[in-house]
């Protein structure tokens, strides 16, 4: 067991530590900004050969507005930068629907523009950089026998990338990805990871940017729950966090017996 500090005060003794990804570990913005505006190029042009009668610029602001950008940030707590894939071409498909397409036909849309991004090869698929210090302290949990695990939406096969691209994969014993049912932010998400860590919810700590991250970290027990406020040009509002963090290098550890 270890005990946390936060700029050198205790703020509880831990045996695991559970990580967002996106924001938290990873310095995910600009990669997130920029498909943002691919999908959205690519759902203009998917709208003009299939439902030549929606009003184009509505549609341009009405899915940067769903995808939580604006003025070239992102929200901390939109759809992008928060929620899943899946959740993401529901949200676009939403938008299709309020400007008159049917959910079939918004659906099949939305899957397409999100496809074709993929298939298009102009967004950098190279991991995103940690963030200044995520590394260190994760390395200092395993050095120290602390459990370290990531709950995220991104897939399992995105977190694994980037947890390799970064040389941390020895050092995280379990993830929790938007392939595991229930997803975040179900606090069952939580429980069922800790369960496979053997580890009791309320002697582990979770890390996360979002405000749903934390809400979920406290109907599942867990014993510390820490906000983390430096992933974003825009800091994330977390009423919920018992403490804040807003950088890396301000949260260490101290062993004890």
């Amino acid at each position: 067991m270890a005990q946390l500090l936060l700029k050198g005060h205790p703020i509880g003794n831990v045996q695991g530590v559970l990580f967002d990804k996106d924001g938290t570990l990873s310095h995910s913005e600009p990669h997130l900004l920029a498909l943002a505006d691919a999908r959205i190029n690519k759902a203009i042009k998917v709208a003009q050969e299939q439902a030549p009668g929606l009003k184009l610029s509505e549609l341009n602001h009405t899915l940067y507005r769903a995808f939580g950008v604006d003025h070239g940030m992102l929200d901390p707590g939109g759809t992008l930068a928060v929620a899943s894939r899946q959740d993401n071409i529901a949200s676009t498909a939403t938008v299709f629907c309020l400007l008159g397409c049917s959910w079939p036909q918004a659906l099949a849309m939305a899957h397409t523009c999100f496809n074709a991004v993929d298939q298009d090869g102009r967004i950098d698929t190279t991991p995103s950089p940690l963030i200044n210090g995520a590394g260190q302290l994760l390395q200092d949990l395993h050095q120290q026998g602390i459990t370290a695990a990531v709950i995220s939406n991104d897939t399992q096969s995105g977190v694994e990338g980037f947890l390799a691209h970064h040389q941390l994969s020895a050092g995280v014993a379990g993830i929790w990805s938007a392939d595991d049912h229930p997803r975040k932010p179900d606090p069952q998400a939580v429980l069922e990871l800790c369960g496979r860590l053997g580890l009791p919810p309320q002697r582990c700590a979770l890390v996360g940017d979002a405000e749903t991250d934390l809400q979920m970290a406290i109907e599942a027990g867990i014993g510390g729950v820490i906000g983390f406020t430096g992933g974003w040009s825009r800091a994330p509002e977390l009423p919920s966090a018992q403490h804040l963090l807003h950088c890396w290098t301000d949260l260490t550890l101290s062993t004890t017996a």
